[in-house]
């Protein structure tokens, strides 16, 4: 071996020769890939195809839609409900909401409403009775309010009201300890009428106090007190 490849391989250590300096590219070390998990893959499986079976749970109970009864117009406590305030529509029903059912529709019609009904609303059957607000025993009377007798709440079918009587001008005040007060119960409330602002009230009294509430409205002398919710019937 000559000289010059003496030198270039350098000294020995401890009787090991030195290794030379390269003399081309260094290539990167290999890096080994991580090692798979059986056990990992088949979790991320299993979810995959629990999600997919959610979904699929999901669209059959949106795609499944029941043909029930809605409200098309404002219906008011204690009025006949018609045919003609309610329609139709396909809704997909929660089971615990309790609606009217388009087969059903005609066991409803007839029937008076036991709350306000609003249009756009399902019907319930809860929300119906066959119940009228005049019972037996009972005569209706109508009873015109001036602009400034009219509660500012709105009267509805089914409250509970009291009439109580005003003595006119040079009329005798009842004698003290009497009442002259009639309980009723409003079946319906009219508008306004158009110039006077005067409102018609018919109300449900017992036809012993029926007589006496009609002269009290024929001489403007009564007056309308709402009772409150439980109070007197």
């Amino acid at each position: 071996m000559s000289k010059t490849k003496d030198r270039a391989a350098g000294p020995a250590v401890n009787g090991i020769p030195a290794q030379g300096q390269p003399t081309g590219p260094v290539a990167p070390p290999r890096v080994s890939a991580r090692r798979r998990r059986p056990g990992l893959i088949a979790l991320s499986l299993a979810l995959i195809a629990a999600g997919g079976a959610g979904v699929v749970v999901l669209v059959l109970q949106t795609g499944h839609r029941t043909q029930v009864v809605t409200v098309t117009r404002d219906v008011q406590v204690g009025e006949v409900i018609t045919d003609a305030d309610l329609g139709e529509a396909s809704v997909a029903l929660d089971p615990a909401v309790k609606a009217v059912k388009a087969g059903d529709r005609d066991e409803v019609v007839g029937k008076r409403a036991a709350v306000e009904l609003r249009p756009g609303s399902l019907l319930a059957h809860s929300q119906v009775t066959s119940r009228s607000l005049v019972n037996a025993g009972e005569q209706v009377v109508p009873v015109g309010l001036k602009p400034e007798q009219v509660p500012a709440t709105a009267l509805a079918p089914g409250q509970k009201v009291r009439l109580v009587h005003v003595p006119a001008q040079g009329e005798d005040a009842p004698a003290k300890g009497s009442q002259d007060v009639v309980a009723a119960r409003v079946v319906k409330a009219g508008a306004a009428a158009p110039g006077t602002g005067v409102v018609v009230v018919d109300v449900a009294a017992k036809a012993s106090d029926a007589p006496r509430l009609a002269a009290w409205v024929s001489s403007e002398t009564v007056r309308l007190v709402l009772d409150a919710p439980g109070g007197t019937k």
